[in-house]
């Protein structure tokens, strides 16, 4: 999903220079109708990065979550295995 948005923010911005670029106008004109699509563009580019930062910490947090809980269900099957070897040992030597 953010390669499609990252194509679409390219996209339109090169649409939107080329449009200027060829569009009849004074250079001075030109300048600052770039320089204002540039700050446009910046802003797109951050809210596309924090949202793709936000999904990368989700994820982690996600993965984080499982890694704890898959932790501790085989530290709990290792404890019951390691109680069952000691049960049938006492077992065996009685």
């Amino acid at each position: 999903m953010s390669k499609v948005l990252l194509g679409f923010v390219a996209g339109a911005a090169v649409g939107a220079l080329a449009g200027i670029l060829f569009a009849p106008d004074s250079g001075t004109n030109t300048r600052k109708k770039i320089a204002h699509k540039a700050g446009d563009w910046t802003d797109a580019a951050k809210e596309s990065f924090n949202g793709l930062i936000d999904g990368v910490k989700k994820a982690y947090s996600g993965a984080q979550d499982e890694a704890e809980e898959f932790g501790d269900k085989a530290k709990a099957k290792m404890t019951s295995a390691k109680n069952d070897v000691k049960s049938e040992v006492r077992n065996a030597m009685s």
